[in-house]
């Protein structure tokens, strides 16, 4: 991609940017993928997600309405490719209609992210609690993984109660209809673990060894008119759980890592004292930028602000969906619209404040950026796998991001460093009363 910039007026950058024919076409093919996942189509395996959405949708030319996903796509390169970093997402330029096999030409215009200034550069001073390692939580991780090894096992015919088990047949139907997938000959069912319907189980509530009951329910959900689900429960075995003994025998069968008892409570307190001063030191990076913060001074654009509220806002409702949580339902949790676009703008305002502070700082210190600052960025997004979320970002356009990301990492942790620590067992509160 060729891109060149000039200076507008208000600060503003222009930028002109023409897209290779071959950047058009990945810039499509990006947006099929994307158009197909906005509407739930699957693209099965051998089919091109257009020939999913001509099959699906009807939609028979998928480039002709995934165009404003290609420009958008192809937007971010253009950014990065003049090492700008943007204050908020910029909006492209268009002149002419993007076309597969064909150079696409059009113009962005960038408002760069400004420079702000601290009223003092000095060591911040913070705080904290005593880092304190817990050794029962040892006891209840190797007791956790003892219950992950449980049996259940046949036991005296007794009443099931609403944390019970026992061995059963099942069969089950609706509307005449076999449902296989819900039937069984034998199998261990344990009540309170939420497998099935409350309904279901409320049946299963006092039977024992040898009982057979049949009754119906309605699946949760259903739609208003479809039959119930016809049941037939045959208790044949009540069961107890049983967990085995953490010893020498459990270890040597199913711990392979660990030598004996021991040295399994010494593999389990190193793991958790090291998620423990991992917690510890995020903790510490929040506070210290946190309390630069205050430091701010400067005002922040209203376009800036609605840019960051907007995120939050889709970051909010992506999350939810993929709980499967209504947004309206959310929000009145929340206190309602106006409560919660309050606490949409108070969190824009904290993320901005901080994140320019911190950047004011990395300029302070005339830091600079490698390739591990780089990393350092990607295991803070992706600690199983920082090398896929790199790629990924740079694949998008989004190198610019992950610069920011990283040059305010590393000026936070360059802030901890040089922080006057206090540690305290009393509340940073209570003590400055």
């Amino acid at each position: 991609m060729k891109v060149t910039e000039k200076k507008i007026e208000d600060g503003l950058i222009e930028l002109t940017a023409a897209a290779a024919t071959a950047e058009v076409a990945q810039a499509f093919n990006v947006a099929h993928y994307s158009f197909c996942a906005s509407m739930g189509v699957e693209v099965p395996q051998g089919q091109t997600p257009a020939q999913a959405a001509e099959e699906k949708l009807g939609i028979k030319d998928l480039d002709s309405v995934s165009q404003q996903m290609a420009i958008d796509y192809l937007v971010p390169f253009a950014v990065d490719k003049r090492n700008l970093c943007p204050a908020f997402p910029p909006t492209p330029i268009i002149d002419q209609p993007i076309k597969r096999g064909q150079v696409f030409e059009f113009k962005v215009q960038v408002t760069p992210k400004p420079d702000y200034e601290l009223t003092s550069y000095e060591p911040v001073s913070i705080t904290v609690p005593p880092l304190n390692f817990d050794e029962s939580l040892v006891d209840q991780q190797i007791q956790q993984l003892a219950e992950s090894f449980a049996t259940y096992e046949k036991c005296d015919a007794k009443p099931l109660d609403a944390s019970g088990a026992a061995k059963i047949a099942l069969e089950v139907s609706q509307g005449g209809k076999r449902l296989d997938n819900l039937c069984t000959d034998g199998r261990t069912y344990i009540l309170g673990m939420g497998l099935m319907p409350d309904e279901f189980e409320k049946n299963l509530i006092g039977m024992t060894e040898g009982d057979v009951k049949e009754f119906a329910f309605d699946m949760p959900g259903a739609p208003e008119g479809e039959a119930p689900l016809d049941c037939k429960v045959t208790v044949l075995e009540c069961q107890e759980k049983h967990v085995p003994e953490v010893d020498q025998a459990f270890i040597e069968k199913n711990m392979p890592m660990a030598r004996d008892v021991e040295s399994l409570r010494q593999v389990v307190s190193e793991r958790l004292q090291a998620e423990q001063r991992a917690q510890y030191q995020e903790m510490q990076l929040t506070m210290v930028a946190d309390e630069l913060s205050r430091r701010f001074q400067g005002t922040i654009s209203d376009e800036v602000y609605e840019s960051m509220r907007d995120t939050l806002m889709q970051n909010v409702r992506g999350s939810l969906a993929q709980q499967g949580i209504p947004f309206e339902q959310f929000v009145e949790a929340q206190g309602g619209d106006q409560q919660f676009g309050m606490m949409l703008m108070i969190q824009a305002r904290q993320m901005l404040v901080q994140g320019y502070a911190l950047d004011a700082v990395f300029r302070h210190e005339k830091m600079t950026l490698d390739d591990e600052d780089i990393m350092a960025a990607c295991r803070a997004m992706n600690p199983a796998d920082p090398t896929t979320a790199r790629r990924q970002m740079e694949g998008n356009g989004q190198a610019f991001v992950l610069r920011e990301t990283a040059g305010r990492l590393k000026a936070n942790r360059w802030l901890l460093e040089h922080a006057d620590i206090t540690v305290s067992e009393e509340p940073a509160a209570e003590k400055a009363e």
